[in-house]
């Protein structure tokens, strides 16, 4: 899922960058326009969520739809299977996400929950690894999916490692909307949880993405001992208790995160 852009991505580097392309990276803010709650999309909403002028995404989508990449029916707009190429070189040569697989399938099936490795990009999580053993959210997860990272296990433990100067930065940034009445939504007070998410070496997070899933997540760590990523499993609140999460799930995570850290530069 991802969370549309409120500002033009371009605007700051314009003037101190020659070299920066503002067509390109309009065009990319456009790709980005798209979701899975916005999978169809006007010229009017694609501007509204991209601040760029209507007649530069006119522009942006012909190109597009030319080289393959959207498609057309009257006034919507939508992606087409071709956008899979872009993300597909990354995902076939990074060791991070072509090493983990083998991991998250032996999570997946030993506890036969949804295991996830995601890291931190744009101030959301990127999924790049997913074995989903059953459907426990209102939204699709696969592979290239984004989701907010103030409110979700992996959010959490990504954010718990970041330099004390770009937390600062990013909570001043970022808006922290409620997703549900527990969502944690006080800046000091996630400030207070990311810390003892560090201590502690795991985070679990209770229905505050979405109601009734629970979820746990550790890091995955690089030879250097630094987050690359943080691995997850999400589960029904109903289903799967806290006690089961911490006694029961947590040492299969933290087992194949270390094996996973071996084989990463």
């Amino acid at each position: 899922m991802s969370t549309p852009h409120e500002t033009e991505p371009a605007a700051d580097p314009i003037a101190s960058d020659p070299n920066f392309m503002l067509s390109l990276a309009r065009g990319l803010a456009v790709l980005q326009a798209f979701s899975d709650q916005r999978r169809s999309l006007t010229i009017a909403q694609i501007s509204h969520r991209t601040a760029i002028p209507r007649a530069s995404v006119r522009r942006c989508l012909h190109t597009l739809i030319a080289l393959g990449y959207a498609g057309a029916d009257g006034n919507q707009f939508s992606l087409k299977p071709k956008v899979l190429s872009l993300g597909y070189s990354y995902l076939s040569s990074t060791p991070l996400t072509v090493s983990a697989h083998p991991y998250l399938n032996q999570v997946s099936r030993s506890l036969n929950e949804s295991c996830s490795l995601g890291v931190l990009q744009d101030d959301e999580v990127l999924y790049v690894g997913r074995s989903a053993a059953s459907r426990i959210m209102s939204v699709s997860l696969t592979t290239g999916s984004r989701l907010p990272a103030y409110c979700t296990a992996l959010g959490r433990m990504l954010l718990a490692h970041l330099p004390a100067p770009d937390l600062d930065d990013y909570l001043a940034r970022v808006p922290l909307k409620a997703m549900t009445e527990r969502t944690v939504v006080n800046p000091e007070r996630l400030r207070a949880i990311l810390a003892d998410v560090r201590s502690a070496g795991y985070v679990l997070v209770e229905e505050e993405l979405e109601v009734g899933l629970r979820s746990i997540s550790v890091p995955v760590r690089g030879a250097s001992g630094n987050v690359l990523a943080a691995l997850n499993i999400g589960a029904h609140a109903a289903r799967v208790s806290r006690r089961k999460m911490e006694e029961e799930f947590l040492p299969v995570l933290r087992a194949s995160a270390q094996e996973l850290s071996i084989l990463l530069p």
